[in-house]
């Protein structure tokens, strides 16, 4: 009944309107991201860089028009963590380590 003055475009979050609430929530994301960045400076920087990146720029909503601060945080730490990270194994296999 779209007519009769019922129509969907005046409820824009009306049934079938809302999307999936099963998957994680952003804000959890973002703080998934954060503390993955923040545990990256310690241990396994190769993995949760990257892992800490992904959950910033998803919980963004894949755009950087983002006003939510820790995503921004997520993401940068991340991009930080992947590269020491990087520079890290690049310099423990370099001439004079043993590897050839």
């Amino acid at each position: 009944m779209a007519g009769f003055g019922h129509g969907t475009r005046r409820y824009p979050r009306s049934r079938g309107r809302t999307g999936s609430r099963t998957g994680p929530d952003r804000a959890t994301l973002g703080i998934v991201g954060l503390v993955c960045a923040v545990a990256g400076f310690f241990t396994l920087g190769i993995i949760l860089g990257p892992v800490a990146i992904v959950c910033g720029w998803l919980s963004m909503g894949r755009a950087w028009s983002s006003r939510s601060l820790p995503p921004l945080i997520a993401v940068v730490l991340g991009a930080v963590d992947t590269l020491l990270a990087v520079i890290w194994l690049a310099g423990a296999a370099g001439p004079g380590t043993g590897w050839l």
